[in-house]
């Protein structure tokens, strides 16, 4: 059984917190928010894309998690230094799912992770069926990165959905890699003519100036309504627990203060 773990992203350490498990890990990303205590209690061994080889094996894992193709080098250097290591590499809503409940299982807790992917696909049905109340599903433009200009990854695009909205590029949430969600042209956005823009610049301070005053901008609908919001990319851009708890209640939240206002913007 897995006793000595380093999670080198967040999602996986936030999960093994809340069912329990916490004990087992060793290390942590430098990134990690949640649970804030995490950073209080486990030494913070990696970024994103790097990470201290050295201070990891002096951890003496029994496992390494880690997320995506791009801890691909990662993975292999630790690898080659004998450690086991497992990349998780989910983009979907059913695959946070699958995660949660495949990690319960790797540290013989298959009953604790059940419990929660069971209680966070309830919380989603839950916020589904409140949605289904609105008269109007507002297009949603959501930015994950400025410059180059990337929507939204597939399971932000599911959340959208689920919280009451409609993704204004759907299609290009269904490619697993950044530089295939590249919105070339920013007067696309302006044609798809969202009503409200969503940004969280993956870890960088969202500036809605910025955003906003870009060519053409001013004549879109959210722009007009200011209908303009930041959602913390610790809350949304993690695949783990915080994005089908958090970060979905927030896009509903912000949908729901659309849909108050839609009668008098429906008059404008």
């Amino acid at each position: 059984m897995y006793e000595r773990i380093v999670c080198l992203t967040e999602e996986t350490t936030e999960t093994l917190y809340t069912i329990g498990e916490d004990w087992r890990i060793v290390g942590i990303s430098g990134f990690t928010v949640r649970p804030p205590r995490a950073r209080q209690e486990k030494p913070k061994v990696s970024a994103f894309t790097s990470a201290k080889i050295d201070e990891i094996l002096r951890l003496s894992p029994d496992l390494v998690l880690g997320f995506s193709d791009i801890q691909a080098d990662l993975a292999a250097q630790l690898i080659g230094r004998g450690v086991e290591v497992h990349v998780f590499n989910h983009r979907s809503v059913n695959g946070i799912l699958r995660m949660i409940r495949t990690l319960g299982a790797m540290v013989g807790c298959s009953e604790k992770g059940e419990e929660l992917a069971v209680r966070l696909g309830t919380n989603l049905t839950r916020i589904q069926e409140r949605a289904r109340g609105f008269p109007d599903r507002p297009r949603i433009y959501f930015e994950e990165w400025s410059d180059p200009m990337i929507s939204g990854i597939r399971w932000v695009s599911e959340l959208v959905g689920y919280a009451g909205g409609e993704d204004c590029f759907p299609e290009l949430s269904e490619s697993s890699l950044a530089k295939g969600r590249i919105i070339e042209d920013p007067q696309e956005v302006v044609r798809r003519a969202p009503d409200i823009i969503i940004g969280s610049w993956c870890g960088r301070k969202f500036r809605p100036e910025k955003l906003t005053s870009r060519t053409g901008w001013s004549e879109i609908p959210a722009v007009h309504t200011g209908d303009v919001y930041e959602i913390k990319s610790a809350i949304i851009l993690q695949p783990g627990p915080a994005a089908l708890t958090e970060g979905v209640s927030e896009i509903h939240d912000i949908v729901a203060r659309w849909d108050e206002r839609a009668p008098s913007r429906a008059a404008v």
